[in-house]
C-alpha cells in the first residue's frame, strides 16, 4: 500500500465528532455540506454529527407571518427532526435541549435535556454555533415542540381573525410589514392596521429611501391601513358593547383607536450566545468571527470553533440566504482541517466576503427586493424570492432536506 493509500485508510479509521448548535438554516446547511464533503469517495472522512436545538425540529422562520395567519401553512412550517430525510443517518444524531455552556479549552459542551435535572457533558472535535437570534412572541412561536406550536399558532390565528374591530400590528420593520400583509391577504375580511413610529417603514435598515417608500406603497396596495409617525403610548383591555375584550389604544400624537388584538413586532432580537465565553463575543453578544467563520484568536482552540448565521458579527442585513452560505463555508473549512490532519494537506480555506445591505420583503401578494443591483418589486419578485409559500420549498430544496431525488 502506497503512502496515499495508507493516508486514506487512516482517514477512514479516524472518526471526528462535530457538534452543531442550531437546527435552522445555517446549522442544517453546515450539516448537509459537511456530510457531502466527508462522503467523497476519493478521500472519505468518518464523522459523527450531533445537531442540538431547543425545538424538536426545523421551523421555517421566514414563514412566520403566514404560519401565524393560516392554519394549513402552520402544519407545513415546522418539521420534526425525524422528518428531515437527508439527515436520517447512523452518524447523525438530533438532540433537543438547552446548551448551557461551551468550554473551548476542553472542547466540551454542557447540555440540559428535557426531563433531566442534571446537565451532561458532550465532547467534540469541532463546534459550530448556529443558534441565531432569540426573537419574542409573536415574531416567532415560543413553543419548543411541534404539538404545542400548532396549539399556540391556532390560538393566535383564532384571536386575530374573529373580530370586526381592526387588528393593530405595531412596528414597521420587515416582520411587522410581512405580518400585517399576510394577515390581510389570508383573511380579507379582517381590518388590519400597521403603525410605525417613524415617517418611513424599514427605518432601522440601511436601505435607500426609495425602497422604504415602496414598502409603504405595497402595504397600502395590499389593503392594510398604514399609520406612519404613530408611536404607541399605551394600550389597555376594556369591554366592548357585547362584553368582549378589546384594546383601547393611544398613540403619542393623540390618535386613539380600538383594536381586537395588538400584535407587537418591535422588540429587539438578542443573540443566543450566553453559552459562549465572553472573549468570543462583541458588546451586543454576537460572535466575532474571522472570514473563515472561526472564532477569534484570543479564544482557546479557536481554529476548531466556528459560528455562522444570524449569530455572527458581520456586515449586511441578517438574511436566510447569507445564513445558509455561512453554514456551508464553516462546513467546507472544517473539512479542510480534517484533511490537513489526516493527509497532511495544506488547507484551502473559504472566506466570507463583506455583505452589502440587501433585502427580500414579502408584502402580501407582491414582494420587494433591494440590493447592489438596484430595487425591484411586483408579483414576479414574489415568485422569484418566495414562490407561494414564503420560501419554504426554495429553502427545503436548496438544503436538500428531503433527501436526494431520483
Amino acid at each position: 500500500m502506497g503512502s496515499y493509500g495508507k493516508a486514506v485508510a487512516t482517514a477512514a479509521a479516524t472518526s471526528y465528532r462535530v457538534l452543531i448548535a442550531g437546527c435552522s438554516y445555517s446549522g442544517l446547511s453546515a450539516a448537509v455540506n459537511l456530510l457531502e464533503q466527508c462522503d467523497k469517495i476519493e478521500s472519505p472522512v468518518t464523522v459523527d454529527i450531533t445537531i442540538l436545538d431547543e425545538r424538536d425540529g426545523f421551523y421555517h422562520l421566514i414563514g412566520s407571518p403566514l404560519a401565524l395567519a393560516a392554519k394549513e401553512y402552520s402544519e407545513k412550517a415546522w418539521v420534526e427532526f425525524k422528518d428531515i430525510k437527508v439527515l436520517q443517518r447512523p452518524n447523525v444524531r438530533f438532540v433537543q435541549g438547552n446548551l448551557c455552556k461551551v468550554d473551548p479549552e476542553s472542547k466540551a459542551a454542557t447540555i440540559l435535556e428535557p426531563g433531566n435535572q442534571t446537565p451532561r457533558q458532550e465532547k467534540y472535535d469541532y463546534f459550530i454555533a448556529a443558534t441565531g437570534l432569540r426573537r419574542v412572541w409573536p415574531v416567532v412561536p415560543q413553543s419548543l415542540s411541534r404539538k404545542l406550536y400548532l396549539m399556540e399558532a391556532g390560538k393566535h390565528i383564532n384571536a386575530v381573525t374573529s373580530s370586526a374591530t381592526p387588528v393593530l400590528v405595531v412596528g414597521g420593520g420587515a416582520v411587522g410589514i410581512e405580518m400585517a400583509a399576510e394577515l390581510k391577504v389570508t383573511h380579507p375580511h379582517v381590518n388590519v392596521t400597521l403603525a410605525h413610529s417613524r415617517d418611513k417603514l424599514l427605518s432601522s435598515e440601511p436601505l435607500p429611501d426609495l425602497a422604504k417608500e415602496c414598502a409603504g406603497d405595497l402595504v397600502v396596495e395590499n389593503g392594510v391601513e398604514l399609520l406612519l409617525n404613530h408611536r404607541l403610548a399605551n394600550s389597555k383591555v376594556v369591554k366592548d358593547e357585547a362584553g368582549r375584550d378589546v384594546y383601547k389604544v393611544e398613540f403619542t400624537n393623540g390618535h386613539r383607536m380600538v383594536a381586537s388584538e395588538v400584535v407587537m413586532a418591535v422588540s429587539r432580537s438578542t443573540p443566543s450566545t450566553a453559552f459562549l465565553p465572553q472573549e468570543a463575543l462583541n458588546e451586543e453578544g454576537l460572535v466575532n468571527v474571522r472570514p473563515t467563520m472561526q472564532f477569534p484568536d484570543n479564544v482557546p482552540n479557536a481554529a476548531s470553533h466556528f459560528a455562522s448565521g444570524d449569530v455572527i458579527n458581520w456586515s449586511g442585513i441578517k438574511r436566510c440566504g447569507a445564513a445558509m452560505h455561512e453554514g456551508k463555508l464553516a462546513a467546507l473549512n472544517i473539512h479542510q482541517l480534517m484533511l490537513q490532519q489526516l493527509l497532511g494537506k495544506e488547507p484551502e480555506f473559504n472566506r466570507l466576503a463583506e455583505i452589502p445591505p440587501m433585502i427580500g420583503l414579502a408584502v402580501g401578494k407582491t414582494a420587494l427586493s433591494c440590493g447592489p443591483e438596484g430595487m425591484n418589486h411586483g408579483p414576479q419578485v414574489m415568485k422569484l424570492f418566495f414562490e407561494d409559500d414564503l420560501g419554504f420549498r426554495i429553502c427545503w430544496d436548496h438544503l436538500r432536506l428531503g433527501g436526494i431525488k431520483a
